[in-house]
């Protein structure tokens, strides 16, 4: 099993990863993972760090497909590729209706057609095999209205790799396995290795190879309890505040883990403003399936169910470099 680290988004305060990343690099990590919800977006971290390292993959945990055209985003992701020899891995997801329609101005509905349509139209963009028409639900090359003076194009530079990873960011059962049929590997965001069953069906139909990056927060410290509070406070801020009330994917995966009576009370806390409650509401054993925690003994310990699991790349969420050699020291 690999490991990578995820500098995920700047909540709320601008910091600079460089110090974490060569730390990360040195260490023998594969992977350095950027985030992005509506503050600071994927690909500027990616530049920085990459100017920087010269042989960490750079990828991204996850570019919404709302924020940016499949044009905008052939072009990024075969400009950075280049510049960085080709370490990027594009991790993409639909995020959920209150941001992408909230935020990004765009519709939300039928999101598994719209990731269909743009992983389709992005690959042939990148293969450069013509000029390109598409004529899909929710993509259409050159646009049909307007002036009406659109003309298929071909993406000038020839990317160094024609075929760039790509890998989807999903929780339910059909978009989980969308990434099994189209993409190259799949972004979970809460994963627990002792649960494998739940995603069995989804990932069925997986191509050899098929990569399995996980997300996992670490938190080492003497007390338990103390250290599994920011995951909680997590899980509260994902099952409370990011999603709409009658639609949140997050509440509806930790329900199918087995955990839906708490979930919707977390929700509920949270929905009230009592966000120390809803965090406090979080199972003790929800909280520390899907992330590493405690005592480094304890933490080594743990990570063995993590290389007995399906997972191939295990991505660390810490900023504190002790945490990243600690991993270093079990895993590499």
């Amino acid at each position: 099993m690999r490991l990578g680290v995820t500098l995920g988004y700047w909540m709320p305060d601008p910091w600079d990863p460089t110090e974490l990343v060569l730390e990360a690099e040195r260490l023998g990590y594969d992977s350095a993972w950027t985030a992005e919800a509506y503050g600071s977006d994927v690909f500027s971290p990616l530049c920085w760090i990459g100017a920087r390292t010269s042989r960490i993959k750079l990828g991204t945990a996850v570019m919404q497909i709302s924020a940016r055209t499949p044009a905008c985003t052939a072009m990024t992701v075969a400009t950075i590729d280049h510049l960085s020899g080709g370490r990027l891995l594009l991790g993409i997801g639909v995020s959920g209706p209150q941001v992408v329609e909230g935020w990004y101005g765009q519709p939300f509905p039928r999101p598994l057609a719209r990731t269909r349509e743009f992983v389709s139209l992005l690959r042939a963009m990148l293969r450069r095999e013509g000029p390109l028409t598409f004529a899909g639900e929710h993509y259409q090359l050159p646009h049909p209205g307007g002036a009406r003076l659109g003309k298929p194009l071909k993406l000038i530079i020839r990317p160094l790799r024609r075929e760039i990873p790509i890998y989807l960011g999903a929780e339910g059962p059909k978009n989980v396995a969308l990434a099994a049929e189209i993409c190259d590997g799949w972004l979970p965001l809460f994963y627990s290795p002792f649960r494998p069953a739940i995603y069995a069906e989804s990932l069925r139909q997986a191509k050899p190879g098929f990569e399995i990056a996980a997300t996992v927060q670490v938190v080492v410290g003497a007390d338990l309890g103390a250290a599994l509070l920011p995951v909680k406070w997590m899980l509260a801020f994902y099952i409370g505040g990011m999603g709409a009330t009658r639609r949140n994917f997050h509440l509806n995966l930790i329900g199918r883990m087995g955990f839906e009576a708490e979930a919707r009370r977390v929700q509920e806390l949270f929905l009230e403003g009592k966000r120390a409650e809803a965090a406090a509401a979080i199972p003790d054993q929800l909280a520390d399936e899907i992330a590493l925690a405690g005592p480094p003994a304890r933490i080594r310990e743990r990570l063995a169910a993590w290389k007995n699991s399906p997972v191939t790349t295990l991505i660390a969420g810490t900023r504190d470099l002790a945490t990243l050699r600690l991993l270093a020291e079990t895993l590499l």
